[in-house]
């Protein structure tokens, strides 16, 4: 008995195991996420063949997904002790009851149904985690594939979501394929469940390699200047010692090294302008002098940056809103745009990062704010846009600050709207020189694919780069140095099918999964009521 329960403990550590040796960067052998889930499926089936109680298979679902969530991102710790908490033990909960749920409905309601439950409940789980208050989804199995790109073109169609019904049905065939190996004596069988396995890992593989775009010859092009200007958020970028204006003359000095008569864009990184400030009062600020000189040297170039900004309400607007002077702010990450008009334009980051910029459930809980910590500019959870929007100049330009990128669904509304270039404003410095700036880097890789669109990326401290819709790194600086790069980006219209429907997988999956759970559900009530019915009976016998 303890050798098994030594055997059904192992064996989810393996799982755990896999997974973090098959992510981006945290071992980047790709190919093992495809058998990662397969130990951990032999525990359920174990647990179930026994009949043990559904609770005893949870702490074997903890250990695996807490030992993935910590080993893929540990380095949350060096920039939020609350982010990192929540993503290490909180995310690896959330993870683990959807396992447990799966399980639940397996039991009630056969393998057959339970196993298809495995992939509907784990999608729709992901769908729901890229959509509500604790939402992290940075270790969607669908972003496993980043680092491999040539593996997954037909992103455009499906989005993540599509990588990850792949690896879950990868897993679950050759667990079905290994159980009847040790089981079938009718080899026939075993050899059409084998071409089953490989045609789903040989079909996926042929057809992204099908789709891998050819270059698009357009005409419209735009020159766009990246600088890295590469500020230490711990002991520059928001140092008493460190001005807004000591840091964009840094920033201009690089620009200017790449800038030309023909540079359309000059794109910086998040908080740019580290200061907060009144979005109304913008060109009443010293600062805003160096981007006047700038601008009349170089009249033709726009400019995108990252700025702490706030607007002020005569109302509450949302959980966001603070007292002041008879009304209400709203502090925000945003992005300024100033065209070749001078026209200033601010769109506000959407996404924010739990426990720096957002606290969860604040308007239920509104003491909770007092737990947000401060990573620079303001603390306190911030206010968001109410909906995706795009800057219109020269071109039109999605801005992407930082955590935003990561939101397939997000970024694809966006290039809905119009978006000819996708523009990531990042500042990953925070992490230090960890695999996450890697990681946030990588994902970049599955948005250019999605929308089929150039991806131009700029980070405080690195890596900047440029990357073709094909996923492609054109362009990739180093980390922690000064950089500056110029170059000419395709500006492309369309949308994709991913673009012009979103997840749709996650949506479908998400009500077929609703319909398994009220399945088992009903099965698990009757089964009660005909066990105490059976009791009433035999009393009365």
């Amino acid at each position: 008995m303890k050798r098994r329960i030594l055997q059904r403990y192992l064996l989810s550590l393996m799982s755990g195991l896999l997974l973090v040796i098959s992510f981006p960067y945290t071992g980047s052998l790709t190919p093992l996420v495809f058998i990662a889930w397969i130990p951990l499926l032999l525990v359920e089936d174990q647990l179930s063949r026994e009949k043990r109680k559904s609770i005893h298979f949870f702490p074997h679902a903890y250990l695996s997904l807490f030992i993935f969530n910590f080993g893929t991102t540990w380095w949350i710790w060096n920039s939020t002790e609350i982010g990192g908490v929540l993503a290490f033990v909180l995310n690896s909960l959330l993870m683990a009851l959807a396992l447990q749920l799966f399980h639940f409905v397996k039991k009630q309601v056969g393998n057959t149904f339970g196993y298809l439950g495995f992939i509907f409940i784990w999608i729709a789980f992901e769908y729901l985690h890229f959509n509500w208050e604790l939402s992290w989804p940075w270790l969607s199995l669908g972003d496993f594939f980043s680092i491999k790109t040539n593996w997954i073109q037909w992103y455009e169609y499906t989005g993540v979501l599509g990588g990850t019904i792949w690896v879950l049905l990868l897993n679950l065939s050759l667990f079905l394929l290994l159980k009847r190996v040790l089981s079938e004596k009718n080899k026939t069988r075993l050899f059409s469940n084998i071409a089953g396995v490989f045609a789903l890992l040989i079909i996926p593989l042929s057809l992204s390699y099908l789709l891998i775009p050819k270059p698009i010859i357009t005409s419209k092009t735009s020159e766009i200047v990246v600088v890295q200007p590469n500020i230490d958020p711990y002991n520059e970028k928001f140092s008493e010692n460190s001005t807004v204006e000591d840091q964009l003359a840094k920033f201009f000095a690089l620009a200017d090294k790449k800038t030309t008569i023909n540079t359309d864009l000059i794109l910086g990184p998040e908080t740019v302008i580290s200061r907060g400030f009144f979005e109304q009062d913008l060109t009443a600020f010293p600062f805003y002098q160096q981007i006047t000189l700038f601008r009349e040297k170089h009249p033709n170039t726009e400019i995108l940056i990252g700025s702490s900004s706030a607007c002020f309400y005569n109302y509450k607007r949302s959980v966001a809103s603070q007292p002041f002077n008879g009304g209400f702010y709203e502090n925000y990450n945003s992005s300024l745009f100033v065209d070749v008009k001078n026209k200033n334009s601010f769109i506000h980051k959407s996404k924010l990062v739990l426990g720096v910029e957002k606290i969860p459930f604040a308007e239920t809980f509104p003491f909770f704010e007092s737990l947000t910590i401060e990573n620079g500019g303001s603390s306190g959870t911030l206010g968001i846009e109410e909906s995706p929007k795009i800057f219109e100049g020269k071109s039109r330009l999605a801005p992407i600050v930082c955590y935003e990128s990561i939101y397939g669904e997000y970024v694809s509304k966006q290039s809905k709207l119009g978006a000819q270039v996708l523009c990531i404003l990042t500042n990953d410095g925070w992490w230090k020189d960890t695999p996450g700036y890697k990681q946030h880097f990588s994902f970049a890789r599955l948005r250019a694919i999605e929308n089929r669109k150039w991806v131009v990326r700029s980070a405080n401290t690195g890596k900047s780069g440029l990357i073709s819709p094909s996923g492609e790194v054109i362009k990739e600086t180093s980390w922690w140095v000064e950089d500056v790069f110029r170059c000419n980006v395709p500006l492309l219209d369309g949308q994709t099918f991913y673009v012009k429907h979103g997840d749709y997988l996650g949506k479908g999956f998400l009500a077929v999964s609703y319909l398994l759970i009220a399945f088992a559900c009903y099965t698990f009530i009757r089964g009660k009521l005909r066990f105490k019915k059976s009791l009433k009976n035999n009393k009365i016998g």
